[in-house]
């Protein structure tokens, strides 16, 4: 089976150039298939046809029609997020308040209350364009940040995209090999490999089985932290430091909030492509509030645990030698295994170390449509394939810098958080000043004079990008008004 894909509908340059023909419409009014049909032949369409025998997800970065949109259960997009930030790298991320940043308990938890409520609102709120347009977040950004400067950002996203799940796979692995240090322990390179692999097993499928493995993953997660918060109470180890104030307070606060930040904003990248299935119909205040508290309370309860953790190693010396020689997994393992819960601590180790998979397939699902988005010729190649590539890239990545996991995490986070940050203010300010709403994308035009062109055009180096430059970048508009009108007339 050959994979779908508009041949140069979302490519090059301006379409003010174009002079849409009446028998480009004429062609589409007697053939309204090629609104959906369009393919590219390519060397690895057997990977499509391997796809599509296990029913697993084939569609790239295609709009999703409206007949496509099947996904109605709205706790889809709280789920999504609930089980992938129900996970270690969170309570990871939430350890470095006192570690790296030198806060006490109190001002860690005031911190990570008022960046996550930051964070959360740019996902909630671009989940809101995958149901009313239909887009992937790297393909509607064309309308947001222009069409040039959004295949930078498709860039930043798959770098972002290998950098996540790599931090999310050191965070794992350095917990799996505390594991039976007695005895045969897994080395960390084994477990980088375990982790990447249930999570190609994941993303392979698509969206639909990404949307029920995630509707599940995180009730073995939330137990464990569970039980990691009776042996927290059980071992008389917490205090809240003492409160400070001063220029490195306000310096550690910053530092802190920003890697928050960076780590719940840094969906946003991600966040339509997980809501395009549901009908444009869809309350818009329910998934954008389902999204807030989907992906708000996960990293509130698991950052603020972390932050007591944390505190506790400032009384047990123990604690904090694991900590200071294995990162969280260390600290995890002393919270859940030594003169604590042994055996069964273990195995919480292991459950917990495995909550891992559900954080990295966003990444790694969203990273072929963010690759797919970059290139017209990228787009040929299938979803799967890209996927099990910045699978292994990610793999190599984790693999060397499991040594150094605290001061790559937090110079990461950092920097993730400066690149979301220039996204959104980008994003915003096109949506509400310059489309002024919904009402300033006209998808339908755009799909309808991009397949007038490829239908007719034998060279595909020739076409003219019918996703123009944003109002932000070059000023530039969909066509002539008489043409939209005319398209829109024929189609209805």
């Amino acid at each position: 089976m050959s994979s779908p894909v508009y041949n140069e509908g979302y490519l090059s340059s301006d379409i003010e150039k174009q002079d849409p023909a009446e028998s480009h419409v004429q062609e589409l009014e007697k053939d309204h298939s090629v609104y959906t049909t369009t393919t590219e032949i390519s060397r690895l369409s057997w990977v499509n046809r391997l796809a599509v025998r296990v029913n697993a997800e084939t569609k790239g970065i295609d709009p999703v029609t409206e007949n496509e949109k099947d996904d109605t259960d709205i706790m889809n997009a709280a789920t999504m997020w609930f089980s992938s930030n129900m996970v270690i790298s969170a309570f990871s991320l939430g350890c470095l308040g006192i570690s790296a940043c030198g806060l006490n308990f109190g001002t860690s938890v005031l911190t990570i209350f008022f960046f996550t409520l930051l964070g959360v609102m740019p996902v909630a709120f671009f989940s809101v364009f995958g149901v009313e347009l239909g887009l992937r977040q790297m393909v509607l950004s064309r309308f947001l940040v222009g069409n040039i400067t959004a295949r930078l950002f498709s860039f930043m996203n798959v770098i972002a995209c290998v950098g996540w799940v790599s931090v999310n796979t050191m965070a794992s692995a350095s917990l799996l090999h505390m594991v039976n240090p007695s005895g045969h322990n897994c080395p960390p390179w084994a477990a980088c490999l375990i982790l990447i692999m249930c999570t190609i097993v994941v993303t392979f499928f698509g969206y639909r089985f990404i949307h029920l493995y995630e509707k599940w993953s995180w009730v073995p997660n939330f137990a464990v932290f569970l039980v990691i918060i009776a042996c927290l109470a059980k071992s008389g180890n917490f205090t809240n430091g003492p409160w400070g104030g001063g220029s490195n307070t306000a310096a550690g606060v910053l530092s802190f909030g920003s890697s928050i930040f960076g780590y719940a904003a840094g969906w946003a990248t991600y966040a339509a492509d997980y809501t395009v299935y549901m009908p444009r119909q869809t309350n818009k205040k329910k998934v954008f509030f389902s999204v807030v508290l989907g992906l708000g309370l996960p990293l509130l309860f698991t950052m603020t645990l972390a932050s007591a953790a944390m505190a506790c190693t400032q009384t047990n010396k123990r604690w904090a030698e694991l900590y200071a020689s294995h990162s969280v997994g260390g600290l995890c393992y002393a919270i859940l295994v030594e003169d604590s819960l042994w055996g069964f601590g273990s195995f919480c180790c292991v459950l917990l170390a495995m909550s891992t998979v559900a954080n990295n397939t966003p990444n790694m699902y969203s990273i072929a449509l963010g690759t797919q988005a970059m290139w017209e010729p990228l787009a040929k190649i299938p979803r799967v394939f890209w996927t099990f590539v910045g699978n292994l890239a990610a793999l190599a990545i984790s693999i060397g810098a499991y040594y150094k996991f605290e001061s790559f995490l937090s110079k990461f986070m950092d920097s993730i958080g400066y690149y979301i940050g220039i996204y959104i203010a980008i994003s915003l300010s096109e949506h509400y000043i310059y489309r002024r709403g919904f009402t300033g994308y006209t998808i339908l035009v755009y799909t309808l004079l991009s397949l007038s062109q490829s239908t007719t055009s034998t060279d595909a180096d020739s076409q003219v990008t019918l996703y123009p430059i944003g109002t932000d970048g070059t000023s530039c508009q969909l066509a002539t008004l008489d043409a939209q009108h005319y398209l829109l007339e024929h189609l209805a």
